[in-house]
């Protein structure tokens, strides 16, 4: 088996990963870059242009930096996903198509994707492919265990522990995984340890305490989020807050509530009878905001699922506001002028007052060295990250870490791997 990382190795998204084996090709996820990292074309035989006959692109989840670019691939190329994280990408796509040309474009090509369920082996040409539900800020996001002759590899994609979902992976690794020959794993938080990333739980805690002491509350996070907009919604219920969100965010968490063959019995992701969010209403441009709505949220105060621009603002500028506390639950780089990903608009309708009430989305390295422990692999080969070199120097006392350059392609066998240059 052969594996090329065509983009990854020093950089957090925009990766893409090949598996070749015998002249098939088993492509994993094809993104958007992140912001602020240079742009670069890819000119991949097999999945940009040529032969595809026996080609296939797998997505691990729906974040824009692993599935934003699928729409650039020629339509004959299969490509496969988690099927609830399908249902959440045309939801996001639907509501961003009436001013977003590429999400409306990825709304048609969402039509022909193929679906696949986590725990179900399908095949692709010589190989296997396992989905292994991982937990991760994106619902629905997959690691795979790729199989070809007689070599098995695990790739990661983006993944972390301290999530509400997390708490299985070791019996999720041993029945469905078990001891892998090669390992090709996110290192996102590299210079990151398990003492500065709160889990997800504690995080619920510190919203549950805030609401019950604040009577009015807005909190700014990413609607797709579905971990934090219900770990949210439970928050508002003990505090005895309402929780409102939009219809846009209603209709994705509806996706999720009680459906989902995995986690559908979980109580997190299930509405309280007779309690489900709120829905603001519009009218026109603007939610609907009457004498009867703000007399309900000066006597009960609010939980507000906001979103930047000038129709939250606007709302917020008509409701019950002393002693107001905004959250921004997502993260603050969108708030760093010296960030490329700066966003001007969330910094106008965030401010300069609020608290900052969030956790990461991937691992530390802790906990990664622990399935590395589960998994065994011969060699690990680090990704989706801006520090090869600190991931090396973490795990080559104890294993063979493979690092390389963009395009640089590695021949696995049983016995060892070595790496091709690219000419």
């Amino acid at each position: 088996m052969k594996i090329t990382i065509h983009r990854g190795t020093d950089q957090i998204g925009g990766c893409v990963t090949e598996y070749e084996y015998k002249g098939w090709r088993l492509f994993v996820d094809y993104g958007e870059q992140l912001p602020g990292t240079p742009e670069t074309s890819l000119h991949v035989e097999g999945l940009t242009h040529g032969d595809l006959s026996r080609s296939a692109l797998l997505i691990t989840h729906y974040h824009g930096d692993h599935v934003g670019r699928i729409v650039e691939l020629p339509e004959e190329l299969p490509i496969f996903i988690g099927n609830i994280a399908k249902a959440i990408l045309e939801g996001l796509s639907e509501h961003l198509g009436h001013i977003d040309d590429k999400q409306k474009a990825l709304n048609t090509r969402l039509k022909s994707v193929n679906t696949f369920l986590p725990g179900q082996l399908f095949k692709w040409g010589e190989f296997k492919i396992m989905p292994i539900i991982m937990d991760h800020s994106a619902f629905d996001a997959y690691a795979f265990r790729i199989e070809a002759g007689r070599l098995k590899v695990f790739h990661t994609g983006d993944f972390r522990t301290h999530g509400f979902r997390s708490g299985k992976l070791s019996e999720v690794i041993k029945k469905y995984v078990g001891k892998v020959d090669y390992m090709v794993c996110e290192a996102t938080n590299v210079r990151r340890t398990a003492n500065n990333i709160k889990s997800e739980h504690e995080l619920q805690k510190e919203f549950i305490q805030a609401f019950t002491e604040n009577k009015y509350n807005v909190v700014y996070l990413s609607s797709t989020n579905i971990d934090r907009l219900f770990g949210l919604y439970h928050a508002a219920l003990k505090a005895k807050r309402p929780f409102y969100v939009d219809s846009y965010q209603k209709k994705i968490m509806n996706i999720v509530a009680g459906r989902d063959t995995i986690w559908g019995k979980s109580r997190l992701y299930r509405y309280k009878e007779g309690r489900e969010p709120k829905v603001l209403h519009s009218d026109g441009d603007n939610f609907r905001v009457n004498e009867k709505f703000v007399d309900f949220l000066s006597d009960r105060g609010y939980v507000i699922i906001a979103r930047a621009g000038e129709k939250f603002d606007d709302l917020l500028s008509h409701i019950p506001a002393e002693g107001r506390i905004t959250y921004l639950s997502m993260w603050d780089g969108y708030l760093d002028k010296s960030k490329a990903a700066y966003s001007p608009a969330l910094a106008k309708s965030v401010g300069s007052n609020y608290e900052y009430f969030h956790t990461s989305g991937h691992c530390d390295m802790e906990s990664l060295e622990n399935l590395v422990e589960m998994l065994r692999p011969k060699a690990i080969i680090p990704f989706h990250t801006d520090s090869p070199k600190t991931f090396a120097e973490l795990f080559s006392d104890r294993y063979q870490v493979l690092t390389m350059k963009d395009g640089d392609t590695f021949r696995l066998s049983s016995a060892r791997a070595s790496i091709r240059k690219r000419s």
